[in-house]
């Protein structure tokens, strides 16, 4: 796996640099082609080191189920995890098995059976459209573990085997926001637009629980300290599409964002950024080698810490969560280090202050005190967490001040339309 990653690193790349192409990227040196770069900080979050209590027999396999491959920076996102448990655990080539471009259809039912067959103890997959597929492998093979990313029934199903897993990816994003709306106070500061034009884009995919929840962090992240800032959200349809995020990001930009964000796979939106120097927030991943002038930072879900407990409640025989989901203190949410030559000064310092905050406890990313909905601050919401086929409301989670996210399910359930975000098509 390792050897095959590293070529798909490679190609992303090649990928990544013919995408951005900004003002100075044609010199074919985007990372070092200019001495004054101050280039990228250390990430303001401190990496947690993988605890490893238990020896993996050498019979033991595990296989992962991919949407997409290394294109998409999504599956990609995946791919570098499983590359980090390989290297941690020091499993073989043959332990370890992947397959890509897996759609959300009978076709991942087929590709996990095959994974049994091949003799994995464990099969991980990672779309939320995989589900259904994944249950009815779980069904047929009670003896193995089948585990799902962004799934929303294990709590429900009731299978011994089968578990969903997430990451309260919700902090990070808002600390992103937080880098966002410095940047936005900067821009003001320097005259180039007022307050009251502080708007940013969002590219997003669908208007699914996961996709609100990530675009709203985001949003609280920067009106924490740019209080004018408004947001507009174009949405793609689809995870992956280059030329629709690309299009969704040029059009944001034609509407007067100042600054683009987003939860799409490609590189379409962060390329039209750096095309037309615009600022950037991108997702799952650094685009510091091939857009050095507008990207910012990214925050990503950091999988090898969910592969690390399954694979160890796996071999000593332990039974696995229905729902799983680790934040910032688990080392599952991380952040890029900070582009210094494009973000705002004393951006590392504050992101740095609050990931402590959240640690402590002291912050609570959707305190109902810092939005409104309908001009009203909501004391009571139920959101649809035992997914049925009409999204019925059926659970209380607002208590104590705040939505609790990701506490009664690993997923998202923060579908809440707030003041201050404005959908410009709702389609998809």
């Amino acid at each position: 796996m390792k050897k095959i990653l590293a070529i798909m690193l490679a190609a992303l790349m090649l990928f990544a640099f013919a995408a951005c192409g900004g003002n100075n990227a044609t010199d074919g040196n985007a990372t070092n082609g200019n001495a004054d770069l101050k280039g990228m900080s250390e990430s303001p979050i401190s990496e947690v080191a993988l605890n490893v209590d238990y020896e993996v027999p050498e019979d033991f396999k595990i296989g992962f189920i991919c949407l997409h491959d290394e294109n998409s920076t999504y599956d990609l996102n995946f791919l570098r995890a499983v590359d980090k448990i390989q290297e941690k655990l020091g499993l073989k080539e043959d332990q370890v098995i992947v397959k890509v471009n897996v759609p959300e259809g009978n076709e991942c039912y087929v590709a996990a059976k095959d994974l049994v067959t091949e003799g994995c103890k464990v099969v991980f997959a990672n779309s939320f459209g995989h589900e259904d597929f994944m249950i009815q492998a779980a069904k047929e093979f009670p003896e193995v573990e089948f585990c799902h990313a962004t799934g929303t029934k294990a709590h429900t199903e009731g299978l011994k085997n089968y578990h969903n897993a997430f990451a309260s990816i919700y902090e990070g994003r808002f600390l992103a926001g937080v880098a966002a709306g410095l940047k936005l106070n900067e821009m003001i500061e320097a005259g180039k637009f007022t307050a009251e034009e502080a708007k940013m884009g969002y590219v997003g995919a669908y208007t699914y629980a996961e996709v609100i929840s990530g675009y709203t962090s985001f949003y609280l992240g920067a009106k924490s300290v740019c209080p004018s800032v408004t947001m507009d959200v174009q949405f793609t349809g689809s995870w992956y599409d280059a030329t629709e995020e690309k299009n969704a990001a040029e059009a944001l930009i034609a509407g007067g964002c100042k600054l683009i964000s987003q939860h799409a796979d490609s590189m379409g939106a962060p390329g039209a950024c750096e095309a037309k120097g615009i600022p950037n927030v991108s997702y799952n991943g650094s685009t510091y080698e091939s857009c050095y002038e507008t990207f910012i930072i990214s925050s990503a879900i950091n999988w090898a810490p969910y592969y690390n407990y399954i694979i160890g409640q796996t071999v000593k025989g332990e039974e696995i969560a229905a729902d799983w989901c680790g934040g910032i203190a688990e080392g599952s949410v991380v952040l890029t280090g900070i582009n210094q030559d494009v973000a705002a000064e004393g951006t590392f310092e504050k992101i740095q202050a609050l990931v402590e905050d959240i640690k402590a406890g002291k912050l609570n990313i959707f305190d109902t005190a810092n939005f409104t909905v309908g001009g009203e601050t909501l004391n009571s919401y139920k959101a649809d967490v035992d997914t049925d086929a009409a999204y019925t409301a059926d659970t209380e989670v607002i208590a104590d001040g705040y939505f609790h996210e990701s506490e009664f399910r690993s997923a998202p359930c923060f579908d809440l339309r707030i003041d201050g975000i404005n959908l410009l098509n709702e389609k998809f």
